[in-house]
């Protein structure tokens, strides 16, 4: 892993999977806005439906997982998120591809979910009591890339806004977690433990998964899938086309992969 050294509290470019990231978070912050103002009250809050509660989640609200990162509810927390996702997403694009931040992201949402319905199913037989609480914002997804950048750029230095302290990215991604294992004992229990689920799905994300992303590796899924259909469908054309030529008194025949098999070479008749 090569080193790097310090860097100064500046934000990245916005471009790629950090500008859409942060262009659908504001979208859907300003839509749940103007959807409150401008509908009257429904039966179920508009937060309800569309922020992770386990309870709602294992009674069919299947939805959730895939809605609550883009929940927020209060302006100075929503600015302190998206200048955070800015900040991590913007670092990771500079030195991996765009498809690689956003499959970290999402997996890192998605586990911070599994960890929230893990501690909420396992509560009662803990002994351990978990309230009604939804869980709300991109925090998953922001633990996810922290955890990355200090697994692979751990030696990095960021500098404390505002303080001109400068600090290792390992050691920062330690007192988060140190934080968060302290939460886990107040109120907030559900939140520190799915934030810290997005942390290890963030982590094991980066250890297993491919270099380029799991959307390249889909990808690549799909185009040999229509590949070997298309060579399925030449090799049932070819096997028609040899009945019909028998049909004719004339033979051909065609290889594995449906091409004319040419078995006189001067033959300047081609069937193909």
């Amino acid at each position: 892993m090569p080193r790097i050294g310090a860097t100064p509290f500046a934000f990245p470019d916005f471009r790629g999977a950090t500008r859409r990231l942060i262009l659908l978070n504001l979208a859907a912050y300003f839509a749940l806005l103007l959807a409150q103002l401008a509908l009257p009250q429904p039966a179920i809050p508009f937060t309800d439906l569309f922020c992770f509660i386990p309870r709602a989640f294992l009674h069919g609200w299947l939805w959730q997982p895939l809605t609550y990162s883009f929940i927020h509810l209060g302006i100075l927390g929503t600015l302190f998120e998206l200048l955070s996702l800015w900040f991590l997403a913007g670092f990771l694009e500079n030195l991996h591809s765009s498809s690689w931040v956003t499959s970290l992201y999402a997996v890192s949402v998605l586990g911070a979910a599994a960890a929230a319905t893990a501690i909420y199913a396992a509560g009662p037989t803990l002994g351990y009591s978990i309230a009604k609480v939804s869980l709300y914002g991109c925090y998953g997804g922001i633990f996810g890339l922290l955890v990355a950048i200090g697994a692979l750029y751990g030696d990095l230095q960021f500098m404390l806004f505002p303080l001109p302290i400068g600090i290792k990215a390992k050691y920062l991604v330690a007192i988060y977690a140190l934080v968060a294992i302290a939460m886990l004992f107040g109120p907030l229990g559900m939140y520190a433990f799915a934030q810290l689920g997005g942390a290890l799905a963030g982590l094991l994300y980066i250890r297993l998964a491919p270099r380029r992303g799991v959307s390249f590796v889909f990808s690549e899924r799909w185009y040999s899938l229509r590949n070997r259909y298309y060579r399925w469908k030449r090799r049932r054309a070819a096997r028609k086309f040899e009945v019909y030529m028998r049909r004719q008194g004339r033979t051909v025949r065609f290889d594995g992969s449906g091409k004319q098999i040419d078995d006189d070479p001067g033959d300047k008749k081609r069937w193909n």
